[in-house]
């Protein structure tokens, strides 16, 4: 059993700006329309495979308020899901 527990893959617990646009899309729910909701249409964007939050932000003008706020509604909507659901 613990040779399991040590190879199973762990979801992140917050999302982080160097992290890519599908990774956060993938371990995040909401984020998909959080980032629409602020003009970042990644779902079906090659770049989002292997750019980070961060750069897809500032190519799209968006400056380092804007990215921390982004990251906060991602992991806001993720934590409201858990605490919803106890």
């Amino acid at each position: 059993m613990q040779e399991t527990n040590e190879t199973k893959a762990e979801t992140p617990k917050k999302a982080e700006k160097s992290m890519s646009f599908r990774e956060i899309m993938d371990n995040f729910p909401k984020a998909g329309e959080i980032l629409h909701n602020h003009g970042l249409h990644c779902i079906g964007c090659m770049m989002a495979q292997v750019e980070s939050l961060e750069q897809g932000c500032k190519m799209h003008g968006l400056g380092d308020e804007d990215i921390n706020k982004i990251i906060e509604e991602i992991n806001n909507s993720d934590g409201e899901k858990e605490t919803s659901t106890n």
